[in-house]
C-alpha cells in the first residue's frame, strides 16, 4: 500500500517513515505544498497524511483539491493546531480522522490501520478468505459456517492477517497492531509465536482452507491452501 506523508517537520517525518516502512508501506514525502499538490494531481494513494501548516500552503487546501478532483483514498490530518474550527473544516472536507500533535507514532499507526480497514471493507462488517469468515463488529469467526472460539488476541491477529491476505506481515508490525504501545515492554516476540501457534491449531482443527505460514527471520503470511 502507498502512503503520501505531507509533513515538513523533518524529525517527525523521519520517525513516521521509519515506523511505516516496518509495515512494508511505500512512503512518499513531498517537501512542500506545491510538490504535494503535484503528486496528488497525478497519483492515487491508499492513505494521505496531511499537516495543516505547510510551506507554500495548507493541508486543508490540499484536501479541497482532493475533493474537487474526486480522488479516492483515506486522509488523516495531523497538526499542532487543536482549534475546533480546523478540525471540523477538515472533517467536512472529507478527512477520515484528525490527530493533534504531539502524539505517539503507535497511535498514528493505529489510526492509519483503522481508516484503511474501513476503506477496504467499504462498510461491510465481514471479511473472508477461503472458507473462513470473520464478523468484525460481532467479533465472531466461522469456518464452513461453524463458529470457532478465539481469545481476544487470536481474533485481533487473524483480523490483521485477513486484511493483509497474501502479504508479508512482519513480527514488529503484528506486535504493534495487536499490543500497541505496550510492545516496548517486551524483551522478545515469543508471545507472538505462542499466539500464532494456538491460532494455527484452531484453524487446522476446524478444517480451514487458510494457513499462517512463517517467513523465516521476518514474519508471517496468510495464504489459501
Amino acid at each position: 500500500m502507498k502512503i503520501l506523508l505531507v509533513e515538513d517537520e523533518q524529525e517527525l517525518q523521519e520517525a513516521i517513515v521509519t515506523s511505516l516502512e516496518k509495515e512494508q508501506f511505500i512512503i512518499e514525502t513531498p517537501v512542500d505544498f506545491y510538490a504535494a499538490a503535484e503528486k496528488i494531481g497525478i497519483y492515487n494513494y491508499d492513505c494521505i497524511i496531511l499537516d495543516i501548516m505547510l510551506p507554500g500552503g495548507t493541508g486543508l487546501e490540499l484536501l479541497e483539491q482532493l475533493k474537487s478532483e474526486g480522488r479516492q483514498g483515506s486522509v488523516i490530518i495531523i497538526s499542532a493546531k487543536d482549534a475546533l474550527d480546523d478540525k471540523l473544516k477538515g472533517l467536512e472536507l472529507g478527512a477520515d480522522d484528525y490527530l493533534t500533535k504531539p502524539f505517539h507514532i503507535a497511535e498514528l499507526n493505529a489510526r492509519i490501520r483503522a481508516v484503511l480497514r474501513r476503506h477496504k471493507a467499504e462498510g461491510k462488517s465481514t471479511v473472508a478468505m477461503g472458507n473462513v469468515v470473520m464478523d468484525i463488529n460481532e467479533r465472531l469467526l466461522s469456518v464452513n459456517g461453524t463458529p470457532v472460539a478465539l481469545n481476544r488476541k487470536e481474533f485481533d491477529i487473524l483480523n490483521y492477517f485477513l486484511f493483509n491476505q497474501n502479504r508479508l506481515v512482519t513480527r514488529t508490525a503484528l506486535a504493534e497492531h495487536v499490543w500497541g504501545d505496550n510492545i516496548d515492554q517486551a524483551d522478545n516476540f515469543d508471545f507472538i509465536y505462542y499466539q500464532i501457534k494456538n491460532l494455527r491449531k484452531k484453524l487446522q482443527a476446524a478444517a480451514a482452507t487458510v494457513e499462517i505460514t512463517a517467513v523465516y527471520g521476518v514474519g508471517y503470511k496468510l495464504i489459501e491452501i
